[in-house]
């Protein structure tokens, strides 16, 4: 793409004035918009792009990435039916990694996992029923994409 004036948050290319060819544009920010909104990557941070991507797909792409991502660590590669769209993240962003379920939280540098809570044992008192509420809600939190269980 040129170099359109883009949105502040999402950078989606905006249409210029008397500008050719705006359905280029529009049809860019709105892949663009497909790939942003609720969304969710298949794996990631990796460093080598899929072999066989399908388009609309989405990566993390890792530090030190190589081919066709190279140059592009810590954006989300997008596969469309142009190629690679890169991301970069802004903080706040959250998705949800399909390979694991995980819900990923940006805080403007990396990307964060919830972290993992293991399930209560041991101790020299036994409570049943504390234990079964405790594990009830850890079930819920991860129901809601808070935690991941270990």
């Amino acid at each position: 793409m040129t170099d359109l004036p883009r949105t502040a948050r999402y950078s989606l290319p905006l249409l210029a004035l008397a500008q050719a060819q705006k359905e280029v544009t529009h049809n860019e920010a709105l892949v663009l918009l497909d790939a942003l909104v609720q969304a969710a990557v298949v794996a990631g941070p990796i460093a080598d792009p899929p072999s066989a991507p399908e388009e609309g797909q989405c990566w993390l792409v890792a530090a030190g990435a190589s081919g066709a991502w190279a140059g592009h660590g810590g954006k989300l590669a997008v596969r469309t039916g142009g190629g690679w769209r890169y991301v970069t993240p802004g903080a706040g962003f959250r998705l949800t990694r399909q390979s694991d379920g995980a819900a990923l939280y940006f805080d403007g540098t990396a990307w964060i996992a919830p972290p993992t809570i293991a399930t209560p044992a041991g101790g020299v008192t036994i409570d049943v029923e504390a234990r079964s509420a405790i594990a009830a809600f850890v079930l819920l939190l991860e129901a809601h994409g808070l935690l991941i269980s270990g």
